[in-house]
C-alpha cells in the first residue's frame, strides 16, 4: 500500500515537471534569486564575499599559481555554499516554528557551526597559500 502511494506521488510529480531549456533557465533564475536574497539579508555572506574579493586581489598581486587559485576557489566556494545552506536551514526552521524549541536551536547552531568551521579552514588554507608570498615581501625590508 505504501509503495503504491509513493509510486502515485512520483508519477504525479513527473507529470507536472516540464523538462527542457525553459525549466533550466527558470532554475538558474531561482538560484540567482537565492543568492540575491542571501547577500541582501545575511551579514555573514557579505563578510565572506569581502574575503573572497580580498583573496582574488591578493592572488592577482602575488600572481599565484593555477593550483593555488584552484585551492583558494574551492575553499571559498565551499564556505559560500555552506553559508547559503545555513541560511536555508534557518529559514526552514523559522517557517516551522515561531516558538523556542531546543531542536530548532540545535539545527540553527549546527548550521552556523558548519559555516564557522569552514571559515577557520579557509583562513588556514589562505595562510598556507599566501603566507610564503607575504614572507617574501617582508624579507625585502
Amino acid at each position: 500500500m505504501k509503495q503504491e502511494s509513493q509510486d502515485k506521488m512520483k508519477f504525479e510529480r513527473d507529470k507536472v515537471k516540464v523538462y527542457g531549456p525553459m525549466r533550466f533557465l527558470k532554475s538558474i533564475k531561482y538560484s540567482l534569486d537565492g543568492l540575491v536574497h542571501a547577500y541582501r539579508y545575511e551579514q555573514s555572506l557579505w563578510i565572506h564575499g569581502c574575503a573572497t574579493l580580498l583573496a582574488v586581489i591578493l592572488g592577482i598581486i602575488f600572481q599565484i599559481r593555477l593550483s593555488e587559485w584552484a585551492i583558494i576557489f574551492i575553499a571559498l566556494g565551499i564556505i559560500l555554499a555552506l553559508e547559503l545552506i545555513n541560511t536555508a536551514i534557518e529559514a526552514a526552521v523559522d517557517l516551522t516554528t515561531t516558538e523556542y524549541h531546543p531542536l530548532a536551536k540545535v539545527a540553527k547552531d549546527c548550521g552556523s557551526a558548519a559555516s564557522f568551521v569552514m571559515s577557520i579552514v579557509s583562513i588556514v588554507i589562505s595562510l598556507f597559500v599566501f603566507g610564503p608570498y607575504f614572507l617574501e615581501v617582508f624579507k625585502m625590508f
